[in-house]
C-alpha cells in the first residue's frame, strides 16, 4: 500500500525538524589556542557552544606540539580564537594548514585573532632580531592577566560569534552584557584588595605578566631571564639579586609552568615569597574566567601579606 501524500510531507518535515534540532543542540564548535580564551567563550557563548582549548593551563603557550588529535579539533570547528601577537606562531599555522578546514584560516570568516582588538604594549620602537630573545614584534601577547584586555576580547568573542551564528547573535549580546557586568564588579573588588599593594617592586621570571603588573600598579625592577625566552645564567642571577635589595623586593613573580629552583633562590636570598601565577583558566574543571582570576588575586594577596 502507497501512501499518502500528506504522510510523505509530514514524514518529510518531522525528520528536517529533527535535523535542525539536532544541528542547534550541537552548537557552534568553538576551538581556542588557550584555556582563557576559552573560559571567555564559555561565558559569552552559554550553551550555544562546544568549546575545546588547544593548551592547557600548566604549558606554555609558546610552545606546543603539533598533535594529529589538534589537528581533528580545528577540522571540525566553526571558530579558532587565538590570542595573536605571534604567541602561537611556532605552531598554530601548521595546524590551520593540516586541518584542511578553510574557516578557520586565518583569512577564514571563522578565525578571529584577539590581539587585534586590545591595546598591546611593549612594542618594539626598532628592529627585531633573535639576538633580543623572544621579542614579539606587534607587542607583548600576555594580555589576559589584565581583566580590562579580557573585556575587550570578550565583545570580540560575542561579534565572531554572532557572524558564525547570526540566528543567535541576540542571545550572545545578552550574555556579553551580563558578563561584563559581573567582570566590572569582580575588578572593582579585585583592586580594593589589593590597593594597598600599588607601587611594590616585584621580581617576575618572563616578560609575561607586564599587564597584570600595569593592572595592580605594581613595579617590576628585574626578571629572571636575561632576555625573553633566554634562561637564567649565573650572572644575571646575581644581578636580580642586588637589584631585589637595593629595590626591598618582597615578592618573586611567575606563571606554574616555568622552573621554579631559580625564583625559590632569589626569593630565599631576599627573604621574599614566590607566587606562583596559574597559567590559564582551568576550564577542564569549569574555572570560569572570574574564578581563574579570583584564585590569582588570592595567590597575590596571600605573597604581599
Amino acid at each position: 500500500m502507497r501512501p499518502s501524500l500528506a504522510l510523505v510531507l509530514a514524514t518529510a518535515l518531522a525528520v528536517t525538524t529533527l535535523l535542525t534540532a539536532t544541528e542547534a543542540a550541537a552548537g557552534v564548535k568553538v576551538v581556542t589556542t588557550v584555556p582563557s580564551l576559552a573560559a571567555l567563550a564559555r561565558d559569552v557563548g552559554g550553551d550555544r557552544v562546544e568549546l575545546t582549548a588547544l593548551v592547557l593551563p600548566t604549558q606554555d603557550a609558546h610552545f606546543v606540539d603539533a598533535k594529529p588529535s589538534l589537528v581533528l579539533r580545528l577540522n571540525k570547528a566553526d571558530l579558532l580564537i587565538a590570542v595573536g601577537a605571534d604567541l602561537e606562531v611556532g605552531w598554530l599555522p601548521a595546524l590551520q594548514t593540516q586541518a584542511r578546514n578553510p574557516r578557520i584560516l586565518s583569512s577564514g570568516a571563522g578565525y578571529l585573532e584577539c590581539a587585534g582588538h586590545v591595546r598591546l604594549r611593549d612594542q618594539p620602537s626598532g628592529p627585531v632580531d633573535r639576538s633580543q630573545g623572544d621579542v614579539h614584534p606587534t607587542g607583548n601577547p600576555h594580555y589576559l592577566f589584565d581583566p580590562r584586555a579580557a573585556a575587550d576580547c570578550a565583545r570580540a568573542i560575542a561579534a565572531a560569534l554572532a557572524r558564525v551564528d547570526p540566528r543567535n547573535a541576540a542571545t550572545y549580546r545578552a550574555n556579553l552584557d551580563r558578563f561584563l557586568t559581573r567582570l566590572d564588579a569582580a575588578r572593582t573588588r579585585w583592586e580594593k584588595r589589593l590597593a594597598p599593594y600599588r607601587g611594590a617592586p616585584v621580581i617576575t621570571y618572563h616578560k609575561s605578566l607586564t599587564y597584570l603588573v600595569d593592572w595592580l600598579g605594581l613595579v617590576e625592577v628585574a626578571t629572571l631571564e636575561p632576555k625573553p625566552g633566554i634562561p637564567p645564567t649565573a650572572r644575571h642571577v646575581a644581578h636580580v639579586i642586588r637589584t631585589g635589595k637595593e629595590r626591598g623586593v618582597k615578592v618573586v613573580l611567575q606563571e606554574a609552568y616555568y622552573p621554579d629552583k631559580t625564583g625559590s633562590l632569589v626569593a630565599q636570598r631576599l627573604g621574599a615569597r614566590v607566587v606562583r601565577i596559574p597559567g590559564g583558566a582551568d576550564v577542564g574543571r569549569g574555572q570560569s574566567y572570574l574564578a581563574h582570576l579570583d584564585e590569582l588575586v588570592d595567590r597575590l594577596a596571600e605573597g604581599f601579606r
